[in-house]
């Protein structure tokens, strides 16, 4: 049995330096899930052809998901001030060179390459705040509370930034979404980086000490899996729940039944994070796990869409839950000095589920099982990453005491 005890978001906030961080960083993650739609639409209303901007904003995700670890990297050695300032200052310039590009009439293969650029440049700002806060935090009962405040913070830039994004570009200008994305991005990034006071402090490289390197480790292995795991499943009822509503003749319902799973995460993430459990997160991950995959069957049994928009809701209300305990075991098991690359993995592997499942129901749903084979999926993926997680919950658990480190619980129980 979990047995659990009150906290508060509060006294997460109220660490020093947390709430003005946390803060900056609100803006440029809404930039940040503004950037790919944006583009879509500047490129799409200025060269008429929606390949063209697949390929364009194709480059710009590519670029993201491999260049943001390397950067993140950097970060670890060197301190995210040292390296977000400029960073930001070439993204502005990307972001720059895409539109003016654009505006004039370039062929695809210059769009590709400042998409490239632009991608290559974006921060994770979800990554960068987490490692503040284990900074702050390390081995205390508020980082439960605060990995539940970047979870909401995440997901409700992920609500607003593509509704951002295409409002902008269709009542103002084209290339309003992909301004006013780079803009909250360098702007909030620029206030966020002045915040050094709560910066993590910067830690030697020990890849290239420590043989195969303190990322390459089983643990670390399981967590990439399980947000893969998250990525397959979010990728596959995007385009699931999609066709589901196009076939029953609702296709305009599809984002309210889509929101409807998005806000039961938000109230579950919400009711979590406000309890301290004494049961260690190795243990909770693989329950969690194994409760979403069984309700990833619910939509199976949907006849109508208002019957799928009831269905959604309790696989929703175990995505934020399962985000904050794979954020607490990354904070846990990881190596300091790798924290801030070990996030932005994390943000890289749930991406390339995304883009993978998408593309593979995509393919599924529209062959004879239709949605019922895409809402498949998602349920294959969560079993198999349940079932290694119940395998790797003891390692899990003792993952840190090889560098001194006791695991944390999520309890509050200081480590060593």
């Amino acid at each position: 049995m979990v047995r659990t005890e009150t906290v508060s978001y509060r006294s997460a906030l109220q660490t020093p330096g947390a709430t003005a961080f946390f803060l900056a960083s609100a803006p440029a993650r809404v930039g940040v899930a503004m950037a790919g739609l944006g583009i879509v639409w500047l490129v799409h209303a200025e060269t008429g052809s929606f390949g063209v901007a697949g390929l364009v904003t194709g480059s710009f995700a590519v670029a993201e998901t491999l260049v943001g670890p390397q950067t993140a990297r950097l970060m670890d050695r060197f301190g995210q001030p040292r390296v977000l300032v400029p960073l930001l200052c070439a993204h502005a310039g990307a972001i720059a060179a895409l539109v003016a590009l654009t505006l004039t009439g370039a062929p695809a293969v210059p769009l590709m390459a400042a998409g490239l650029t632009a991608g290559a440049t974006i921060p994770q700002f979800g990554a960068l705040s987490a490692a503040r806060w284990s900074a702050l935090l390390h081995g205390r009962a508020e980082l439960t509370p605060a990995f539940a405040l970047e979870t909401i913070s995440n997901e409700t830039a992920f609500l607003l930034g593509p509704t951002l994004a295409v409002l902008t570009a269709t009542r103002v200008h084209p290339a309003a979404g992909t301004v006013l994305a780079g803009a909250l991005v360098v702007g909030a990034g620029l206030a966020f980086a002045a915040l050094r006071r709560t910066a993590p402090a910067p830690a030697p490289d020990r890849t290239a000490a420590r043989g195969p390197g303190p990322l390459l480790t089983r643990n670390f292995a399981t967590l990439l899996a399980v947000n893969l795991a998250l990525g397959v499943f979010f990728g596959s009822m995007q385009v699931s729940v999609s066709a589901f509503a196009d076939v029953h003749h609702a296709a305009a319902a599809a984002g309210l039944l889509y929101g409807l799973m998005s806000a039961a995460s938000l109230l579950a993430g919400l009711a979590y994070g406000r309890h301290r459990r004494h049961t260690p997160p190795a243990a909770q991950l693989p329950l969690i796990l194994t409760f979403l995959a069984c309700a990833s069957l619910l939509p199976l049994r949907a006849n109508s869409p208002w019957q799928l928009g009831l269905a959604l809701l309790l696989p929703g209300a175990g995505v934020a839950p399962c985000i904050i305990v794979s954020s607490t075991l990354v904070e846990s098991v990881m190596d300091r000095s790798v924290l801030t690359q070990a996030f932005t993995w994390t943000n890289s592997a749930s991406a390339a589920g995304i883009a993978v499942s998408a593309a593979a129901v995509g393919r599924l749903v529209d062959g004879p099982g239709g949605t019922r084979a895409g809402f498949i999926v998602p349920f294959l993926a969560l079993t198999a990453t349940a079932a290694l997680t119940w395998s790797s919950r003891h390692a899990l658990t003792t993952g840190n005491t090889a560098s001194g480190q006791t695991p944390s619980t999520g309890s509050g129980r200081p480590r060593g």
